[in-house]
C-alpha cells in the first residue's frame, strides 16, 4: 500500500497598501514642477516601503496628472478620493490649482498635504488642509528685506500675474515690507498667466526707472520675463520667490538670468544630516541635484506616513488630528512644526544665478515680524 500524504497550503493574502493620491502638472506649462514632485515622491514611497511601510503595510502613490490646466485638479481630488479611496492626498506645487482641490479634500475629511502651494489661502480653506512650505507673507518679507538691506535697492516695479492668487498674494506683502523699509513701488503692471509676450508692460516698467523688479511668477514666464528685458535694456535687478525654482529656468532665460534672485525652500548645499543623505539617494538615483519642490513632495509623502503611524490608524479623523500635532518632524527641507494655521514654520533659502548657475547665498529665518 502507498500512503500518499496530503499537504494543505495556507495562502496568506497581501496587506492591503495604505493609498497616498498624488496629483500635479506632470505635463502641460508647469510640467517641471510635477516632475520634480513626483520624483521626491517616489523616492520617500520607496525608502518607506523598504523598512516595512506603515501600519505592517506598503505605501502605494497613485497618481493623477492634472495637466497644468485650470479646473483639472479638482477633478483629480475626486477621483482619488472616491475611485482609489486614498486616505491623504499630496499636491499641488501651484496655490491656484491646489486652491481648486482644497475643498474637495475638506468636504471629504481627507488630510491634503500640499508640499509648496504657499498662498495663505490654501489652509484657510478648512481642518483637513496642511502644507510643509512657508507662506508668502514670510516668503514676501524675506525677498523685501534681503532687496533693501542686502542689495540696496531702493525703487521697485512689479510684474504681476493677474489670474494667479500666488502672485497677486505674494507681490502684495513683497510691497508691504519693502515700502516699510524705505523703499519705493514706482510702477506696476500685469499680464495674463499664459502670455508669452512682455515687451509692452517692460516698456512701460522701463520708463519708471526701477532698480528692482520684482516678478512673483513661475519659471517660464521667468526665463521670458529675463530675456525680454535684457532685449529692451531694462536693467533692473531681477527678484522672484519659490515659483522660479525649476531646471528650465536656466534653459528659457539663459546669460539674460545672471545676476536674477529668488527665495527656495531646499538648497542642495543643505550640511543637515537628513538633507545631506537625500540629496546623495537622489543624486543616485536620477544622476543630478534634487531643487526644492522634490525636497518638500519628499517632505510631504513622509510626513503624512509619520503621521499614520502616530495616528496608529488611516481613519480620516485620526490622521488630521496627527498632521495637526506635528511638531519637529526632521525633514529634508528643516525641521517643520505644523502652527495653528496647519502651515509650516520654516526657513528660506535665498538663491542667486551667477554666470549660468544656480548658487546658494544664505538662510534667512524669522525673527519677530521681520526676518534676520
Amino acid at each position: 500500500m502507498v500512503l500518499v500524504a496530503l499537504l494543505t497550503f495556507t495562502t496568506v493574502p497581501a496587506a492591503e497598501p495604505v493609498r497616498l493620491g498624488f496629483f500635479m502638472s506632470i505635463t502641460g506649462r508647469d510640467a517641471s514642477f510635477g516632475e520634480a514632485s513626483l520624483r521626491g515622491a517616489r523616492l520617500a514611497i520607496d525608502e518607506l516601503n523598504a523598512a516595512g511601510g506603515v501600519l505592517r503595510r506598503p505605501l502605494e502613490l497613485v497618481v493623477e496628472d492634472n495637466r497644468s490646466q485650470a479646473g483639472e485638479s479638482a477633478t483629480a481630488a475626486k477621483k482619488l478620493i472616491a475611485r482609489d479611496r486614498v486616505v491623504a492626498l499630496i499636491g499641488e506645487c501651484s496655490s491656484g490649482r491646489t486652491l481648486e482641490a482644497a475643498p474637495v479634500a475638506q468636504a471629504a475629511g481627507v488630510p491634503l498635504i500640499t508640499p509648496a502651494s504657499t498662498s495663505p489661502k490654501v489652509t484657510e480653506t478648512g481642518d483637513a488642509i496642511f502644507r510643509v512650505c512657508f507662506i508668502d507673507p514670510f516668503q514676501g518679507d524675506v525677498l523685501a528685506t534681503f532687496a533693501r538691506k542686502r542689495l540696496g535697492l531702493k525703487r521697485a516695479a512689479l510684474l504681476i500675474d493677474a489670474g494667479s492668487p500666488y502672485s497677486v498674494g505674494l507681490a502684495e506683502y513683497f510691497s508691504r515690507t519693502f515700502t516699510a523699509l524705505g523703499g519705493e513701488i514706482v510702477a506696476t503692471q500685469r499680464y495674463a498667466g499664459a502670455d508669452t509676450d512682455f515687451r509692452a508692460q517692460l516698456t512701460a516698467l522701463r520708463g519708471a526707472q526701477p532698480d528692482a523688479l520684482f516678478l512673483p511668477s513661475y519659471y517660464v514666464a521667468a526665463g521670458l520675463v529675463a530675456q525680454q528685458a535684457k532685449q529692451l535694456g531694462l536693467t533692473a535687478t531681477l527678484l522672484g520667490g519659490d515659483g522660479f525654482e525649476a531646471p528650465q529656468l536656466l534653459e528659457i532665460g539663459g546669460a539674460a538670468l545672471d545676476g536674477a534672485y529668488y527665495s527656495s525652500h531646499f538648497s542642495d548645499a543643505n550640511s543637515a544630516p537628513e538633507s545631506k543623505r537625500f540629496v546623495a539617494a537622489y543624486r543616485a538615483r536620477h544622476g543630478s541635484a534634487p531643487n526644492g519642490l522634490a525636497a518638500l513632495t519628499y517632505d510631504a509623502v513622509r510626513l503624512a506616513a509619520d503621521a499614520i503611524t502616530r495616528a496608529g490608524t488611516t481613519e480620516k479623523s485620526a490622521l488630521r488630528r496627527a498632521l495637526a500635532a506635528t511638531k519637529e518632524f526632521p525633514g529634508v527641507t528643516g525641521r517643520t512644526t505644523i502652527n495653528a494655521q496647519r502651515d509650516a514654520d520654516k526657513a528660506a533659502a535665498i538663491i542667486a544665478v551667477r554666470r549660468g548657475r544656480l548658487e546658494f547665498v544664505e538662510t534667512v529665518r524669522m525673527s519677530g515680524t521681520l526676518p534676520d
